[in-house]
This record gives C-alpha cells, sequence and structure tokens, in this order.
C-alpha cells in the first residue's frame, strides 16, 4: 500500500457559495469568467459574478426551489450554466449536468431518476428535449433558457432573464434570502450529482460533497502548483467530472480564470487566441490534433515535410529529457533550439499550447506514442488517473517523474492497495458518498472502511508508480494462456492517423481479432489526394486501397507487439473496417467516447462470427439513429482480412509519418 504524504489543510470556507462570498469581498474586479460572443471575449469580474448568482439564487427561490432540490443543467459550456449551479447550492440544492448530446431518452432517464423539478437549457435544441420528456416524466415543474433564439412563440418557459428579474424584486422585500441560506450549507453537504458513463448499463448518480470537491482541487492545485489568475479553456462536456474540478471547483478554490469557447467549431481558434496556461485533453482529443498536423505535413512541401522530420526526431531524443531537467548535449541543445524556432514553436502556437505550464491527459489510456509526441514538443503533458467516484484526482506524474507507461503517483492523502487479483484500490478524502438510490452498488464499489474498487487491473512499480493493465473485466487470456489486454492493443492501433476507434476481441480464443473504424476526415483527406471516389463513409471504408492502409498499420502495430515477449502471441490475425462509425446515439460508445466492449459484441455477433471463421467476408445490416433523430438501417457486406504474425525482434511503432 503507498500514500500521499503531504497533509490537506482545513478551509473555514467549506462550500463554493461561501468561497464566491470571499472571492467577491477579496478579489472583486478580478477576471473569474471569459465568454466568447460575436467574436468579442467578454469578462466577468469576481464581483460581477457573485451579483449574477445571487440575483438567480433569489429568481429561483421565488420560483420554489428548495433545499434539497435538484437542478438539471444542459448545455455547452457557459458562464451561465455554470453560475447556476453555484445559485442552486446557494440554496442548498443540487446541481444535476447532464451531456449536451444526450438524445431525449437518455435525458428523460437522468431527470426522472434524480426527481429533479428544475431545469436550465442552454437553448433550443435543449429546451425541446426537455419539453418532450416533460410529457413523460410530469415531475420535471420549470424549464428555463438562457439563449432566446427560436423560443419565440414556446409557452410555459421562463427565460434566465426573467428568473433574475423576479430574483431582483425578492431581494428587495428579502435583502438576506440567499446569504442566510448559504450560511447554513456545511461542507458534508451534497455538492453535485455526476452519472457516470454506463458502459455496462444505465448510467449510476455519484453524489458528491463539498469536502470531496474542494480537497480534491486544492490538492491538485497543490501538486503542480496552480495559482490565482491560471488560464483554463473549458471545452469539455460539463456533465464529465473532469469539467466540474477545473472549471468549477478549482476556479473557486485556486481562482482560475475560465474561458468558456464561442462554440465546439470555434475551440482550437479560441485556444490559441486564449493561450491557457493550464491545459486539459482527453486522449481522443489529442489524437485528433495529432491527425490533424499529420494531414498537414502531408500536404506540405518535400523540404517543409523533410524539415518537420528531421526536427522532430530530434524532439522525441531531446524534449522529454529537457522537460524533466535531464542532461543534454551542447549539439542537442542547440538543435533543439532550432527546430523550436522553425518547427515547436510554430506548432505549439497553432496548438493553443505556447502557454501551457501543466497539461493532463485521463479518461482513458493513451498510447506512449501520443504521449511523447507532446512533451517531446516541450509542452509539460502528463498523465492523471481518477475517476468520478475519486473527485478525479487518484494519481499524476510528479515533475521529473513523467514515465509515459505509468499514471503517475499517488496525490497528497491518496492511498492506494492492489487487491490479491491485481484490481486497484484506493481511499482518500475525495471518495463518493453514494451512488443515488442505489444501496447496492455503492456497497459493491466502497467498501465500509472507505476503499473504493476502480474496476482497473493494475501494479505498482518498483518507482512507486501505478501502472495500469486495463479494466479488469476486460484483461483476459488467449486460449494458449497469452495475456489478452484489449484497450492495450486499441491504443496502438489509434495512434495512426488513419484509425479512429478499434474493438479488439480474443478472449478465450486462439487469437486476436479487431473491429477498425477509419477517421473520415484523415482517410478522405488520403483518398482526395489520390482521387479516389466516394460517396459516404461506407463506400470509403470498403475500398480496397483503405484496406491496404489500414493493413499496414496493424503490421506494425503487430512488429511492436512481436518484440515484447509478453505480448507477442496477442499479435492481430484477422481484421475488419466497420461499415460505418462507432456511435454512442447507437448505444455502441459512452457519452465519454468509451467503447462498449460487451453491447458491440452483441450487436456485431454475425461479424466477430465471421472473424473466427474461415469467412472472408460477412453481410451485416444495424439499426442507426441518424443526427436529426430519424431512424434507419445500414446494411452491407464487409471485407475480412487475414495478417501473418510478425517473428519478433521488435522496435516501437514510429511516430506517425506522411504517407
Amino acid at each position: 500500500m503507498t500514500t500521499g504524504t503531504a497533509d490537506s489543510a482545513t478551509d473555514a470556507r467549506d462550500t463554493f457559495p461561501k468561497l464566491l462570498a470571499e472571492r467577491a469581498r477579496t478579489s472583486p474586479d478580478r477576471p473569474a469568467y471569459r465568454e466568447k460572443e460575436y467574436g468579442i471575449w467578454q469578462s466577468h469580474s469576481w464581483g460581477h459574478v457573485a451579483a449574477e448568482i445571487r440575483l438567480f439564487a433569489a429568481g429561483l427561490a421565488d420560483l420554489g426551489f428548495r433545499r434539497g432540490d435538484r437542478l438539471i443543467v444542459v448545455g455547452d459550456n457557459r458562464p451561465l450554466l455554470y453560475w447556476s449551479m453555484c445559485a442552486a447550492q446557494s440554496l442548498g440544492g443540487v446541481p444535476v449536468p447532464v451531456y449536451q448530446d444526450s438524445v431525449a431518452d437518455e435525458l428523460a432517464y437522468v431527470v426522472e431518476h434524480a426527481g429533479a423539478r428544475f431545469a436550465l437549457a442552454e437553448n433550443q435544441e435543449q429546451v425541446d428535449k426537455l419539453l418532450e420528456i416533460q410529457k413523460k416524466v410530469p415531475t420535471l415543474e420549470v424549464v428555463i433558457y438562457q439563449d432566446p433564439r427560436g423560443l419565440r412563440h414556446y409557452t410555459g418557459l421562463l427565460s434566465s432573464d426573467e428568473v433574475q428579474a423576479r430574483g431582483a424584486r425578492r431581494l428587495e422585500a428579502t435583502p438576506d434570502l440567499v446569504s442566510a441560506e448559504v450560511a447554513r450549507g456545511r461542507g458534508s453537504d451534497d455538492a453535485i450529482m455526476l452519472y457516470t458513463s454506463g458502459t455496462t448499463g444505465r448510467p449510476k448518480g455519484a453524489v458528491l460533497s463539498y469536502d470531496n470537491l474542494i480537497w480534491a482541487a486544492k490538492a491538485g492545485g497543490d501538486f503542480d502548483g496552480l495559482k490565482e489568475g491560471d488560464e483554463l479553456l473549458s471545452y469539455l462536456p460539463m456533465a464529465w467530472v473532469g469539467d466540474h474540478i477545473f472549471s468549477y471547483a478549482q476556479c473557486y478554490v485556486v481562482g482560475l480564470v475560465v474561458n468558456c469557447p464561442e462554440s465546439a467549431a470555434t475551440v482550437m481558434t479560441d485556444l490559441r487566441e486564449i493561450g491557457p496556461t493550464y491545459y486539459f485533453a482527453p486522449p481522443r482529443v489529442l489524437e485528433n490534433l495529432i491527425t490533424q498536423v499529420t494531414i498537414r505535413m502531408e500536404d506540405a512541401g518535400f523540404i517543409k515535410r523533410r524539415l518537420f522530420q528531421f526536427f522532430m526526431a530530434v524532439a522525441r531524443k531531446v524534449g522529454p529529457n529537457l522537460l524533466d531537467g535531464r542532461p543534454v548535449s551542447l549539439l542537442d541543445r542547440l538543435l533543439y533550439g532550432l527546430g523550436n524556432l522553425l518547427i515547436y514553436g510554430p506548432l505549439k502556437n497553432t496548438l493553443g499550447m505556447s502557454r501551457v505550464r501543466v497539461a493532463y491527459t485521463a479518461g482513458e489510456a493513451v498510447g506512449p506514442e501520443i504521449f511523447n509526441f507532446y512533451r517531446a514538443l516541450g509542452v509539460n503533458m502528463k498523465q492523471l488517473y481518477g475517476q468520478t467516484e475519486a473527485s478525479v484526482f487518484v494519481t499524476i506524474h510528479p515533475n521529473g517523474e513523467v514515465f509515459p507507461d505509468t499514471v503517475g503517483k499517488p496525490v497528497a492523502n491518496v492511498e492506494l492497495r492492489i487487491a490479491d487479483s491485481g484490481e486497484v484500490l484506493y481511499r482518500s478524502p475525495g471518495v463518493f458518498k453514494e451512488y443515488f438510490k442505489n444501496l447496492e452498488a455503492t456497497n459493491d464499489t466502497k467498501t465500509a472502511d472507505g476503499w473504493v474498487h476502480t474496476g482497473d487491473a493494475g501494479y505498482l512499480d518498483d518507482r512507486g508508480h501505478l501502472r495500469i493493465i486495463d479494466r479488469a473485466k476486460d484483461v483476459g487470456k488467449l486460449n494458449d494462456g497469452t495475456l489478452f489486454a484489449p484497450k492495450f492493443i486499441e491504443n496502438k492501433l489509434k495512434f495512426f492517423p488513419h484509425i479512429n476507434e478499434a474493438v479488439a476481441f480474443g478472449h478465450g480464443r486462439d487469437f486476436v481479432a479487431v473491429f477498425v473504424n477509419i477517421d473520415m476526415t484523415a482517410v478522405g483527406d488520403w483518398a482526395e489526394r489520390r482521387n479516389f471516389s466516394y460517396a459516404s463513409y461506407q463506400e470509403l471504408a470498403a475500398r480496397k486501397e483503405v484496406y491496404d492502409l489500414v493493413q499496414g498499420e496493424i503490421e506494425r502495430v503487430n512488429r511492436d507487439l512481436g518484440g515484447d515477449p509478453r505480448m507477442a502471441g496477442a499479435q492481430i490475425r484477422r481484421f475488419l473496417i466497420l461499415h460505418k462509425a462507432l456511435d454512442a446515439d447507437d448505444g455502441e460508445l459512452t457519452r465519454t467516447n468509451k467503447v462498449r466492449r460487451g453491447f458491440i459484441g452483441e450487436r456485431y455477433k454475425p461479424l466477430v462470427d465471421a472473424l473466427y471463421g474461415n469467412a472472408r467476408s460477412a453481410h451485416i445490416k444495424v439499426d442507426v439513429t441518424f443526427e436529426d433523430g430519424r431512424k434507419g438501417s445500414i446494411e452491407g457486406d464487409v471485407e475480412i482480412r487475414d495478417l501473418a504474425p510478425h517473428p519478433g525482434a521488435g522496435g516501437a511503432v514510429p511516430l506517425r509519418k506522411a504517407s
């Protein structure tokens, strides 16, 4: 067992509304939030934020919102939506943020399960879903919206401006209404309810207290020296625990400045304009950024492409050593400095990472090649291991001890233990209170003395770092006894720019086989430069040339696996390219884009059976949900290809190269 060594200081400001009042008193003019509207950044100071939250809280109270009530919050990252959470908390209520891309049925489950009477929607799209839900879940009484566009002829709704106007009138009669409720709050109170992604069933509502979240925000901030005024771009779903810690809890505890992008389409532009000092991205975002860089390099001229390849080789050799303070020769320093002038600096600026002091990736395992790419550029990228049930923070890479094959060491006051089964368990002040209305699941996950079962298989190495192998339930063996870790294999595949998603099969089988989803952007660009015609994802994925391209990348993964004695027997022997992209709306991915492996195995059982038979192709038809909500189906013949195992001799899969 291992434990973080630092002690956590007790803070008398034990709720977010109390922390807000303190910041409004001591730093009323310092920026707290920014929002980009119509191409212009609007800044909101702590004093302004406190005033807006007070009005909204009073308005909610006037509408009948009471201590213990739950407020559904759904939409993109907007200051008002963050403020509404603090407004609900000011009255002793519990905000429940929901993934904005949830379909109506998913949203209805959360609304009904949480017993919410109030909901705040960002815009017409979210309002429409809530109004549909009201027909099935009559307990949802009040629907509030922020953006009035498209809602002129709707009835039975309230705008956020109307709610604040009601609050202003209520405060004229009862000036101490909100402050009196804030004073009643305690650190042990329920602060937020966040629904887990639900890879194996219905999402569970994890209840976190102020004590959980304030400890986590402070522990994470202390670990990497975050300070008041550090800049963060808030672009990840508000319903995800990581965003709640970074964009909400650490905003109040540390004093971060939270910047909300204009839209999902402008995130990269907004990132460059803000130049954050603190950055977070899940592996999928980091993979997509590398894909964009690769596509641009493939389209570049010969000289520029050769310069990029030469200096990236220098960066991979030198960059991580410079970040960790290890010795580097004078010649390598000079070459790296020249590379920074010509390649790394402009590239970091394009990616919006020029000012990043600390960056995290988490959510799922990240391939070491992806991780090392950013560190080679001089970005202080670290892996963070955590869960909703932990209030995020379990382990982080300390400065100078960043290893791509580990997820770091425990943060302050976190204890780790490895069960006899190999499962990782932890205990900390951030451990969640309970799963709402689910005592059985709570007891299955959290022991009586506070240890939490992560569901991940891993071990502590001789450096005191935690290494995660895979989800404990997913780790298995081939029939010959070879270790089968599907996520490990999938991450190696997803490093390549043309592979967007992969699902590996092998437990209890004679060999490993995979489904592949191509990356439509990268493969589309590749096909366009070769004048290949196609009319849809399905047509492009079925082309022989695309199969040849993907086969070459899988063979490079097999070469890497063949060089590892423990994994040589888990090389990929058969593969196919799915005729459709895996989609959360079809239940194949969670809302945080994690593969629902069991569901996919059942849904595509004819293809799995064909992979492990002698078939050279298979026919498949599946029901799908289109972007406009219509239901339909996609069917077609899918080619299956065989691969010869690599004999071994090894070497890592190289960084993405231009074709």
